[in-house]
Protein backbone atom coordinates (compact mmCIF):
# COMPACT_ATOMS: atom_id res chain seq x y z
CA UNK A 1 0.00 0.00 0.00
CA UNK A 2 1.56 3.55 -1.02
CA UNK A 3 1.24 6.54 0.88
CA UNK A 4 1.25 9.64 -0.73
CA UNK A 5 2.67 12.64 0.50
CA UNK A 6 1.41 16.06 -0.09
CA UNK A 7 3.73 18.58 0.06
CA UNK A 8 3.29 21.84 2.86
CA UNK A 9 0.75 19.97 3.97
CA UNK A 10 2.03 16.73 5.82
CA UNK A 11 1.37 13.19 4.33
CA UNK A 12 -1.32 13.13 2.32
CA UNK A 13 -3.36 10.47 3.82
CA UNK A 14 -4.41 12.73 6.38
CA UNK A 15 -6.52 14.55 3.79
CA UNK A 16 -8.19 11.34 1.79
CA UNK A 17 -6.72 8.09 2.12
CA UNK A 18 -4.09 5.23 1.19
CA UNK A 19 -4.15 4.21 -2.65
CA UNK A 20 -4.22 1.05 -4.55
CA UNK A 21 -0.31 0.70 -6.43
CA UNK A 22 -0.64 0.60 -10.25
CA UNK A 23 -2.30 -2.08 -12.25
CA UNK A 24 0.76 -4.19 -12.47
CA UNK A 25 1.75 -4.02 -9.58
CA UNK A 26 -1.96 -5.24 -7.68
CA UNK A 27 -0.73 -9.57 -8.11
CA UNK A 28 -3.49 -9.81 -6.00
CA UNK A 29 -6.42 -9.10 -8.03
CA UNK A 30 -5.10 -11.92 -9.90
CA UNK A 31 -4.82 -14.38 -7.07
CA UNK A 32 -7.97 -16.21 -5.76
CA UNK A 33 -11.03 -14.48 -5.19
CA UNK A 34 -10.99 -12.01 -1.89
CA UNK A 35 -13.41 -12.83 0.72
CA UNK A 36 -13.18 -9.03 1.79
CA UNK A 37 -16.82 -8.40 1.38
CA UNK A 38 -16.07 -3.98 0.24
CA UNK A 39 -13.47 -5.41 -2.20
CA UNK A 40 -15.73 -8.11 -3.93
CA UNK A 41 -18.30 -5.83 -4.01
CA UNK A 42 -15.69 -3.61 -5.75
CA UNK A 43 -14.99 -5.53 -8.34
CA UNK A 44 -18.57 -6.02 -9.05
CA UNK A 45 -18.92 -4.96 -12.77
CA UNK A 46 -21.30 -1.69 -13.70
CA UNK A 47 -24.20 -1.52 -16.27
CA UNK A 48 -23.56 -0.45 -20.09
CA UNK A 49 -24.38 2.94 -19.13
CA UNK A 50 -21.45 4.53 -17.60
CA UNK A 51 -22.94 6.44 -14.74
CA UNK A 52 -21.50 10.21 -14.03
CA UNK A 53 -19.78 11.12 -11.14
CA UNK A 54 -18.71 14.63 -9.82
CA UNK A 55 -16.43 14.78 -7.94
CA UNK A 56 -15.98 18.02 -5.77
CA UNK A 57 -12.79 18.63 -3.70
CA UNK A 58 -10.63 21.75 -3.18
CA UNK A 59 -7.11 19.35 -3.62
CA UNK A 60 -6.23 19.43 -7.06
CA UNK A 61 -4.04 15.85 -6.25
CA UNK A 62 -7.44 14.39 -4.76
CA UNK A 63 -9.52 15.53 -7.49
CA UNK A 64 -7.40 13.59 -10.18
CA UNK A 65 -6.52 10.77 -7.96
CA UNK A 66 -10.31 9.98 -7.90
CA UNK A 67 -10.89 11.02 -11.63
CA UNK A 68 -8.47 8.82 -12.59
CA UNK A 69 -9.55 5.59 -10.59
CA UNK A 70 -12.90 5.99 -11.05
CA UNK A 71 -12.31 6.52 -14.55
CA UNK A 72 -10.51 2.77 -14.72
CA UNK A 73 -13.41 1.17 -13.20
CA UNK A 74 -16.22 2.67 -15.89
CA UNK A 75 -17.35 6.00 -14.66
CA UNK A 76 -17.77 9.38 -16.18
CA UNK A 77 -16.26 11.02 -13.91
CA UNK A 78 -15.78 14.97 -13.61
CA UNK A 79 -14.22 17.54 -11.28
CA UNK A 80 -14.75 20.97 -9.69
CA UNK A 81 -12.15 23.01 -6.85
CA UNK A 82 -15.48 24.00 -5.23
CA UNK A 83 -18.99 24.66 -4.57
CA UNK A 84 -19.37 27.53 -6.71
CA UNK A 85 -17.93 25.62 -9.70
CA UNK A 86 -20.10 22.27 -8.92
CA UNK A 87 -22.87 24.48 -9.35
CA UNK A 88 -22.18 25.50 -12.62
CA UNK A 89 -21.32 21.67 -14.23
CA UNK A 90 -24.63 20.63 -11.96
CA UNK A 91 -26.57 22.99 -13.45
CA UNK A 92 -24.92 22.39 -17.52
CA UNK A 93 -25.23 18.48 -17.06
CA UNK A 94 -26.89 16.48 -13.78
CA UNK A 95 -24.17 13.71 -12.66
CA UNK A 96 -26.25 10.50 -11.18
CA UNK A 97 -23.73 10.77 -8.12
CA UNK A 98 -21.53 13.51 -6.04
CA UNK A 99 -18.73 12.88 -3.91
CA UNK A 100 -18.72 15.87 -1.85
CA UNK A 101 -15.67 16.58 0.83
CA UNK A 102 -17.14 18.78 3.98
CA UNK A 103 -14.22 20.58 4.67
CA UNK A 104 -13.48 22.68 1.92
CA UNK A 105 -13.04 26.96 1.69
CA UNK A 106 -15.73 29.00 1.20
CA UNK A 107 -19.46 27.01 0.94
CA UNK A 108 -18.45 23.94 2.50
CA UNK A 109 -19.89 20.28 1.59
CA UNK A 110 -22.59 20.02 4.16
CA UNK A 111 -24.21 23.19 2.02
CA UNK A 112 -23.70 22.33 -1.02
CA UNK A 113 -25.22 18.90 -0.52
CA UNK A 114 -28.26 20.74 1.35
CA UNK A 115 -28.78 22.38 -1.82
CA UNK A 116 -28.09 19.39 -4.13
CA UNK A 117 -30.57 17.40 -2.05
CA UNK A 118 -33.25 20.53 -2.45
CA UNK A 119 -32.24 21.39 -6.30
CA UNK A 120 -31.48 18.18 -7.32
CA UNK A 121 -33.02 15.27 -5.33
CA UNK A 122 -32.56 12.90 -7.98
CA UNK A 123 -28.91 12.99 -7.74
CA UNK A 124 -27.00 10.68 -5.29
CA UNK A 125 -24.80 11.70 -2.95
CA UNK A 126 -21.89 10.29 -0.92
CA UNK A 127 -19.89 12.44 1.63
CA UNK A 128 -16.19 12.53 2.62
CA UNK A 129 -15.66 13.31 6.24
CA UNK A 130 -13.13 13.37 9.01
CA UNK A 131 -12.53 10.01 11.21
CA UNK A 132 -14.14 10.72 13.93
CA UNK A 133 -15.88 13.91 13.32
CA UNK A 134 -19.71 11.89 14.43
CA UNK A 135 -21.51 15.34 13.66
CA UNK A 136 -20.51 15.44 10.38
CA UNK A 137 -22.13 12.15 9.35
CA UNK A 138 -25.47 12.98 11.41
CA UNK A 139 -25.71 16.03 9.77
CA UNK A 140 -24.45 15.06 6.59
CA UNK A 141 -27.46 12.24 6.49
CA UNK A 142 -30.10 14.18 8.48
CA UNK A 143 -29.35 16.98 4.87
CA UNK A 144 -30.00 13.92 2.14
CA UNK A 145 -26.85 12.07 1.79
CA UNK A 146 -27.01 8.73 1.13
CA UNK A 147 -24.05 7.11 2.03
CA UNK A 148 -20.39 8.51 3.51
CA UNK A 149 -16.58 7.38 4.19
CA UNK A 150 -13.86 8.70 6.65
CA UNK A 151 -10.63 9.64 6.12
CA UNK A 152 -8.50 7.85 5.96
CA UNK A 153 -10.25 5.11 3.76
CA UNK A 154 -8.89 2.67 0.82
CA UNK A 155 -10.03 4.01 -2.72
CA UNK A 156 -12.35 0.51 -2.73
CA UNK A 157 -13.63 0.95 -0.05
CA UNK A 158 -15.06 4.49 -1.62
CA UNK A 159 -15.59 2.67 -5.16
CA UNK A 160 -17.79 -0.09 -3.14
CA UNK A 161 -19.99 2.51 -1.76
CA UNK A 162 -20.75 4.34 -4.74
CA UNK A 163 -21.85 1.74 -6.19
CA UNK A 164 -24.18 0.28 -3.89
CA UNK A 165 -25.74 3.87 -3.68
CA UNK A 166 -26.17 3.75 -7.62
CA UNK A 167 -27.49 0.18 -7.26
CA UNK A 168 -30.30 1.46 -4.67
CA UNK A 169 -31.27 4.34 -6.82
CA UNK A 170 -32.01 2.02 -9.49
CA UNK A 171 -35.59 0.91 -9.85
CA UNK A 172 -36.98 -2.34 -7.95
CA UNK A 173 -37.27 -4.83 -10.36
CA UNK A 174 -39.46 -7.57 -8.62
CA UNK A 175 -41.55 -7.37 -5.08
CA UNK A 176 -43.74 -9.61 -3.09
CA UNK A 177 -47.37 -9.17 -4.40
CA UNK A 178 -48.11 -9.05 -0.63
CA UNK A 179 -46.11 -5.45 -0.46
CA UNK A 180 -48.48 -3.44 -3.06
CA UNK A 181 -51.27 -3.58 -5.56
CA UNK A 182 -51.10 -3.02 -8.81
CA UNK A 183 -52.00 0.96 -9.34
CA UNK A 184 -54.54 2.00 -12.02
CA UNK A 185 -51.59 2.67 -14.70
CA UNK A 186 -49.76 -0.85 -14.06
CA UNK A 187 -47.67 0.50 -11.03
CA UNK A 188 -47.15 -1.23 -8.27
CA UNK A 189 -47.83 0.91 -4.81
CA UNK A 190 -47.76 0.82 -1.13
CA UNK A 191 -49.90 2.92 0.91
CA UNK A 192 -48.35 5.28 4.18
CA UNK A 193 -51.26 6.59 5.79
CA UNK A 194 -52.72 9.19 3.20
CA UNK A 195 -49.45 9.05 1.12
CA UNK A 196 -48.56 6.40 -1.97
CA UNK A 197 -45.00 4.76 -2.90
CA UNK A 198 -45.12 4.00 -6.46
CA UNK A 199 -42.59 1.48 -6.07
CA UNK A 200 -41.74 1.58 -10.43
CA UNK A 201 -41.02 5.20 -10.30
CA UNK A 202 -39.79 5.07 -7.10
CA UNK A 203 -42.02 8.35 -5.96
CA UNK A 204 -43.85 9.32 -3.02
CA UNK A 205 -47.43 11.22 -3.92
CA UNK A 206 -49.61 12.86 -1.42
CA UNK A 207 -53.13 12.34 -2.13
CA UNK A 208 -54.23 15.57 -4.12
CA UNK A 209 -51.26 13.54 -6.52
CA UNK A 210 -48.45 15.81 -5.90
CA UNK A 211 -45.08 14.36 -5.77
CA UNK A 212 -43.41 14.44 -2.19
CA UNK A 213 -39.67 14.83 -2.85
CA UNK A 214 -37.41 11.62 -0.87
CA UNK A 215 -33.79 10.45 -1.18
CA UNK A 216 -32.87 7.30 -2.56
CA UNK A 217 -32.07 6.45 1.19
CA UNK A 218 -35.25 7.31 2.16
CA UNK A 219 -37.34 5.51 -0.66
CA UNK A 220 -35.43 2.34 0.21
CA UNK A 221 -36.37 2.57 4.08
CA UNK A 222 -40.22 2.82 2.76
CA UNK A 223 -39.85 0.41 -0.13
CA UNK A 224 -38.22 -1.90 3.14
CA UNK A 225 -41.20 -1.05 5.46
CA UNK A 226 -44.01 -2.14 2.64
CA UNK A 227 -41.78 -5.35 2.28
CA UNK A 228 -42.63 -6.28 5.90
CA UNK A 229 -46.16 -5.02 7.46
CA UNK A 230 -46.77 -5.30 10.80
CA UNK A 231 -43.91 -6.53 11.64
CA UNK A 232 -41.05 -4.87 13.99
CA UNK A 233 -37.85 -4.39 12.21
CA UNK A 234 -34.86 -3.64 15.08
CA UNK A 235 -32.11 -1.43 13.77
CA UNK A 236 -29.54 -3.65 12.91
CA UNK A 237 -31.92 -5.47 10.35
CA UNK A 238 -32.72 -1.81 8.71
CA UNK A 239 -29.28 -1.10 8.48
CA UNK A 240 -28.30 -4.48 6.87
CA UNK A 241 -31.10 -4.73 4.12
CA UNK A 242 -31.85 -0.60 4.10
CA UNK A 243 -28.66 0.81 4.41
CA UNK A 244 -26.22 -1.68 3.21
CA UNK A 245 -22.99 -0.79 5.41
CA UNK A 246 -21.55 -1.17 8.40
CA UNK A 247 -22.14 0.39 11.28
CA UNK A 248 -21.75 0.42 15.17
CA UNK A 249 -24.24 0.73 18.20
CA UNK A 250 -23.95 4.28 18.79
CA UNK A 251 -24.82 5.19 14.91
CA UNK A 252 -28.16 7.01 14.97
CA UNK A 253 -28.77 7.78 10.72
CA UNK A 254 -31.59 5.06 11.43
CA UNK A 255 -33.30 6.97 13.68
CA UNK A 256 -32.78 10.73 11.66
CA UNK A 257 -34.40 9.00 8.51
CA UNK A 258 -36.79 7.95 10.53
CA UNK A 259 -37.70 11.39 11.97
CA UNK A 260 -37.19 12.77 8.80
CA UNK A 261 -39.39 10.18 7.00
CA UNK A 262 -42.26 10.78 9.60
CA UNK A 263 -42.43 14.83 8.82
CA UNK A 264 -43.73 13.45 4.81
CA UNK A 265 -45.94 10.76 5.79
CA UNK A 266 -47.60 11.13 9.21
CA UNK A 267 -50.62 13.53 9.81
CA UNK A 268 -48.54 14.34 13.81
CA UNK A 269 -45.10 13.42 13.54
CA UNK A 270 -45.10 13.58 16.87
CA UNK A 271 -47.68 10.62 17.29
CA UNK A 272 -47.05 8.45 14.47
CA UNK A 273 -49.72 6.73 13.13
CA UNK A 274 -47.46 4.87 10.57
CA UNK A 275 -43.89 4.65 11.15
CA UNK A 276 -44.28 3.30 14.89
CA UNK A 277 -41.78 3.20 17.65
CA UNK A 278 -41.61 -0.57 18.93
CA UNK A 279 -39.69 0.00 22.59
CA UNK A 280 -36.18 -1.78 22.99
CA UNK A 281 -36.21 -3.14 19.23
CA UNK A 282 -37.32 -0.49 16.64
CA UNK A 283 -39.49 0.50 14.44
CA UNK A 284 -43.00 -0.84 12.56
CA UNK A 285 -45.10 -0.22 9.66
CA UNK A 286 -48.77 -0.07 10.19
CA UNK A 287 -50.44 -0.24 6.77
CA UNK A 288 -53.52 1.44 6.31
CA UNK A 289 -57.23 -0.29 6.79
CA UNK A 290 -58.27 -1.41 3.20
Amino acid sequence: MVTLQHPGFGPLAERLATFEPPLAARRYDAAAPSTDPVAADAAKPMSAAAPTLLVVDDEPELRGLLAEYFGRHGFTVRAAEDAARAREMIAAARPDLAVLDINMPGENGLSLARWLREAHPQVSIVMLTTAGEAVDRIVGLELGADDYVSKPYELRELLARVRAVLRRAQPVAAAPAAMAMPAAAGHRQARFGDRTLDLDQRKLFAADGAEIEITAAEYDLLALFARHPNRPLNRDQIMEQAHNRGWDVFDRSIDLRVMRLRRKIERNPDKPEVLKTVRNVGYVYIPPVA
